[in-house]
């Protein structure tokens, strides 16, 4: 394994120099998922909730995350995002998120997209959390990234994953 970079040699944390690196067209993928009781994903899933479109906000509440990523993470170079999608699968029990993040530049889009999927989840809790508190977040993960000096990478595809 490699050396963590956001440390000197000293130990200290700092912000990676990445003056060297060349631009390249990055994007990576992120999901995650909200499990949630039935009669709650029923209400998602009609549009009907009281707050209104909870997927409509998660999305919109998504972007926004993806672009202050640099505001929220202590040691994230702030980027300028040529895109973020955020979309939604309702699955039996739960809601998956799904966000892919695109730049070009000389660090990757890897945290935008894991915030994207994060913030996105968090706005579906916030908005269910009066009929449903027991919500649970889990497997917020990326999937894939590719540009840079390390190419292309993908998450193994364990059984059961909501990647198609």
């Amino acid at each position: 394994m490699n050396n963590f970079t956001h440390f000197d040699s000293q130990g200290h944390a700092h912000m990676v120099d990445v003056g060297d690196k060349a631009v390249s067209h990055r994007v990576a993928i992120a999901e995650g998922r909200i499990r949630m009781q039935p009669e709650t994903l029923q209400k998602v899933r009609e549009g009907n909730h009281s707050k209104g479109d909870v997927l409509g906000i998660a999305r919109i509440a998504g972007i926004m995350g993806a672009k202050r990523t640099g505001d929220l993470i202590p040691l994230c170079h702030p980027i300028g995002l040529s895109r973020v999608a955020v979309e939604f699968d309702l699955q039996d029990d739960a809601v998956v998120a799904r966000a892919t993040c695109e730049v070009h530049a000389v660090t990757g889009v890897e945290m935008e997209a894991l915030t994207a999927v994060s913030t996105a989840l968090l706005t579906i809790y916030d908005m269910c959390k009066a009929v449903d508190r027991g919500m649970v977040l889990e497997t917020v993960r990326l999937l894939e990234k590719h540009g840079g000096r390390s190419g292309s990478w993908k998450a193994p595809d364990p059984q059961g994953d909501s990647r198609t």
